[in-house]
């Protein structure tokens, strides 16, 4: 049975490693869907963000869980604005 967690403190640092991770792989797909549909400056805050969020994650989960709070709400928002501007995704990235 899964339990509920509250908030982002209430989990390990292992945990809120691997979800800052998660996060970072989430924003690098987004970047590629965002290059491919010819939002290049999309991509490239999209990239960087997720570049900042691997290269930082163990710090942010281990030393400031504020930090990480913000991180992936700030995360979370451009996923949810990529996908309000971009609401039919490509099947495929494949170029026929």
């Amino acid at each position: 049975m899964e339990e509920k967690i509250g908030t982002i403190r209430d989990l390990s640092i292992e945990e809120r490693e691997e979800i800052l991770v998660d996060m970072a792989r989430l924003l690098e797909g987004t970047a590629r869907e965002a290059f491919v549909e010819g939002d290049r400056q999309f991509a490239t805050i999209s990239s960087n963000m997720a570049n900042a969020i691997r290269f930082n994650a163990d710090e942010l989960a281990r030393d400031d869980v504020d930090a990480s709070q913000q991180v992936l709400e700030q995360a979370a928002a451009m996923l949810s604005e990529f996908q309000a501007a971009h609401p039919y995704r490509p099947v495929s990235m494949a170029i026929h």
